[in-house]
């Protein structure tokens, strides 16, 4: 009997010392991001910025008392890449649960894996379908930081419902990410009393897009909206500057807000209006704006970094830093480093400020921002400023 107890006692202390053991171990996260390939300077910039990120937070005391360890890899910008590096941090690697990918095409190739395995994962894609549910299936392990394409569709709506805009032509990339906006900018069109008077593809990869510029100009739209990501948007812009006579009003999407546009663009960019984070205009935000000091500090360490020499702050620059502080938060709110633990905790968080915006996530919204975490940004002299 003695024997049987002090086997029992020496297993509690065995497994009390396990327990102890990972309370002081490391949290171990993945990180999946674009290190190479066409989205490359978003995805390393989004890098630099986690590193960055969980720095400062491991040299406050880490979370729940340990310190956070990243695991990254890089995802080539393909979506076949991705969902083998995600496979590798779940069952080589162990992690609690990744930050990324970079693209929405990568974030679709990864999310049925990740959710059959009940892995949370915080990403940083611009597009819907990763949180959309219904055709695109669940989402219920997943979640995103940048704001949906169905908000910033409705924040360049509501400016051009301001501004009298009754009629508009789109040009939307034959991509993941630009086939989601036309989705958004077809289905909420009649909401805003908005006529899509003429619709045309683009290649993404392309460098000319004339044919579609005079196509959508014939239409004779108030407005012509454009819809994708890199270099394409400066060209687009270029295109339909290159047009005679009157032009219409061109507005890019909140993916195209950073220096690179102003550069491809040049002069072609003037009067050009888009949705953008507030990041891309921190001196216009009231000092009472919760935003405002995160943001200026974060500018500030990025500064200090030197990051901003080879990646200027964009409108991407936070994402990675949200992403991070979400993490941080969901984990806190869970009082533990466990999974279902952590993705409970995510979806019920309220009023986490952040670079991108003030995140207030339901079971219903793994987004958790709505359109007033956005302001509308116009090209005056080389610069963004805000819109009227």
């Amino acid at each position: 009997m003695f024997k049987k107890i002090l086997i029992t006692c020496l297993l509690c202390l065995m497994t009390a010392g396990a327990v102890d053991s990972a309370g002081t171990q490391p949290i171990k996260i993945g990180a999946l991001f674009a290190e190479s390939g066409k989205v490359a300077d978003v995805g390393t910039a989004s890098r630099l910025v986690a590193e960055m990120t969980l720095k400062e937070i491991n040299a406050g005391g880490g979370i729940l008392g340990r310190t956070v360890e990243m695991v990254v890899y890089d995802t080539e910008s393909d979506p076949n890449v991705a969902l083998r590096m995600a496979r590798q941090l779940v069952e080589k690697d162990g992690v609690l649960a990744i930050i990324g990918p970079t693209s929405t095409g990568s974030g679709m190739a990864i999310k049925k894996y990740t959710e059959e395995n009940e892995i949370p994962v915080i990403m940083t894609v611009g597009g819907d379908p990763v949180i959309a549910g219904g055709k695109f299936g669940p989402y219920a392990w997943t979640f995103k930081v940048p704001q949906r394409s169905s908000t910033a569709v409705r924040k360049i709506y509501e400016n051009l419902q301001a501004k009298g805009v009754s009629t508009v032509a789109l040009l939307t990339a034959s991509d993941g990410f630009g086939q989601d906006g036309l989705r958004h900018l077809e289905a909420l069109a009649d909401e805003f009393g908005i006529t899509v008077a003429a619709k045309e593809t683009m290649d993404p990869q392309a460098m000319d897009f004339s044919a579609q510029a005079f196509k959508l100009s014939m239409a004779g739209p108030q407005a012509v909206i454009i819809w994708t990501m890199g270099p394409s948007g400066a060209v687009a812009t270029k295109n339909f500057a290159n047009l005679p006579g009157d032009k219409p009003l061109l507005v890019q999407c909140h993916g195209i807000p950073g220096p690179k546009f102003l550069e491809l663009a040049g002069s072609a960019a003037e009067g050009v209006i888009m949705p953008g984070t507030k990041i891309m205009a921190p001196d216009y935000l009231a000092d009472d704006d919760p935003q405002k000091s995160v943001i200026l500090k974060f500018i500030e360490d990025y500064t200090a970094q030197g990051y901003g020499e080879k990646f200027p702050l964009n409108t991407h620059s936070g994402y990675a830093f949200d992403a991070v502080t979400l993490l941080k938060a969901g984990l806190e709110k869970a009082g533990a480093a466990e999974r279902t633990a952590l993705r409970d905790a995510l979806e019920t968080l309220q009023g986490v400020v952040g670079v991108s915006g003030v995140f207030s996530l339901t079971p219903e919204d793994h987004n958790g921002l709505g359109t007033d975490s956005m302001i509308m940004l116009e090209v005056q002299d080389g610069q963004y400023r805000l819109a009227e």
